[in-house]
């Protein structure tokens, strides 16, 4: 059965407990053989008071772990339902990331709440991660992981793995540091138990490791993790001194995050995302509704540039048949560059100095795609308006699917040279610029064209 299925059979198991339906001895077998995630995911489609009826369920250490799996907002909002004693045990025992995750998601009440049923050495780890500017490497890693000494021999470099495992996210890599906390390289669990336990764990050091300034952003944190097949990332500060390490896992959301966020963006949707299961009314209106409002004002001028040739629609009223393929072919076209530009700027596989290259190759793939399309759209307008209204249209096709072309190809590079995120240059914003610039190319070739051979 794929594991989709096995979700929302559990979830259905979960709704009906919720309900008074499934008593809770047989809910306990299914939980026993379900994993912490799956659990998790199933528990979204109850409620919160559900949601504690299913943590109580749980032994404690597999309680701790689900609830390590939930969203912040729940993980908050549960918290507030349950008694002092069980919210203090779930909040101590999420993994440093994890709480800091929680805690940037909350208000400062909110936070300060969480912050109140913390141990003090908690609290002091949460502020030195929350220190980090958002959405740093620093934000992402955590504390806990085990180093080894380069002077050490791997039998005792192997109990002392042993004798900590309990502390570090994962053992799978083991980061070997100097006196001053200084890191020199790593090895793995697998090389430490098959290698010659009277050797020195200097002996494993390789190349350089690769690693991240705790102040990069996430994103490059991701892009090492990937480019260089790691499960994780050592995070240092300017010294070089070990901070933490970043894993997999925690990459694996923030690439989810990003994508989203790009997603969001090219849509006009802006970069807060929301919950869309349990999401508002009031908050999909307000994710919305700002770009609609600034489209509109965009859309006065479009409208303004028509106004602007009255008289050139009145001497040939047929233009307007072709006015919405024109621009549409123009905005469409635009919306194309735009998208693999942003995504190809997000991936790394192209840079900010790379924009001349594309453009000349950009003016190239646009030229062939507007002669192509203009080729269909000439033949269309031989049929409706004869030879006059079939070249403009040819011509304007043109133009104007290279200019869709160029604007949404380049200002994703503008923006990144303005500092700004490329993804801002959402489909409705270039759609709208191209539509203001395909119709005055449309007109002002109509223009010349009639001025330069009245119609008769």
């Amino acid at each position: 059965m794929p594991q989709s299925e096995k979700i929302q059979q559990l979830a259905e198991a979960l709704w009906r407990f919720e309900h008074g339906e499934v008593d809770a001895g047989s809910l306990c077998d299914d939980l026993a053989a379900v994993r912490d995630q799956d659990i998790a995911r199933a528990m979204a489609e109850l409620g919160r008071d559900g949601m504690g009826r299913v943590l109580d369920l749980l032994p404690a250490e597999r309680r701790i772990e689900v609830f390590g799996f939930l969203e912040p907002r729940t993980q908050f909002a549960l918290t507030e339902r349950l008694d002092d004693e069980t919210a203090r045990e779930l909040i101590e025992g999420l993994r440093p990331d994890n709480l800091t995750a929680l805690l940037e998601d909350l208000s400062p009440e909110e936070g300060e709440a969480v912050v109140r049923r913390l141990s003090p050495e908690r609290v002091g780890q949460a502020m030195r991660l929350l220190g980090y500017p958002p959405e740093s490497a620093g934000r992402l890693m955590t504390p806990d992981f085990i180093a080894l000494r380069p002077d050490w021999t791997l039998s005792h470099a192997l109990g002392h793995v042993q004798a900590h495992a309990g502390r570090s996210e994962t053992v799978d890599i083991l980061f070997i540091t100097d006196g001053r906390g200084r890191l020199l390289g790593w090895t793995g669990l697998r090389t430490l138990v098959l290698g010659d336990p009277e050797a020195k764990v200097e002996s494993l050091l390789g190349d350089e490791p690769v690693s991240i300034v705790v102040s990069e952003d996430r994103e490059e944190a991701a892009r090492l993790i990937q480019h260089y097949d790691l499960t994780a990332l050592p995070v240092v500060d300017e010294a070089g001194v070990l901070l933490g390490m970043v894993t997999i896992d925690d990459v694996m959301d923030v690439v989810e995050e990003e994508a989203t966020e790009d997603i969001h963006k090219l849509g006009g949707l802006g970069a807060k995302q929301l919950n869309l299961r349990g999401a508002s009314i009031l908050e999909l209106f307000k994710k919305r509704i700002g770009w609609l409002l600034m489209l509109v004002f965009l859309a006065i001028f479009a409208a303004g540039a028509v106004s602007a040739f009255e008289e050139t629609l009145e001497t040939a009223v047929v233009l307007s048949f072709f006015l919405p393929l024109i621009i549409g072919s123009g905005g469409n076209a635009g919306s194309q560059g735009a998208t693999m530009m942003v995504r190809a700027l997000a991936t790394g596989d192209v840079g900010p100095g790379d924009w001349l290259k594309l453009w000349v190759r950009e003016l190239g793939v646009a030229s062939a795609l507007g002669v192509t399309m203009a080729t269909a759209a000439w033949g269309i307008g031989l049929f409706y308006g004869g030879t006059m209204l079939a070249n403009v249209v040819f011509l304007s096709m043109i133009a104007v699917v290279i200019f869709g072309s160029m604007v949404g190809m380049l200002l994703p590079f503008l923006l990144t040279r303005l500092r700004l995120d490329p993804a801002t240059a959402s489909a409705p914003l270039i759609t709208s610029i191209a539509d203001i610039g395909g119709i005055l190319i449309y007109f002002g070739i109509a223009t010349a064209w009639i001025q330069a051979t009245p119609v008769g």
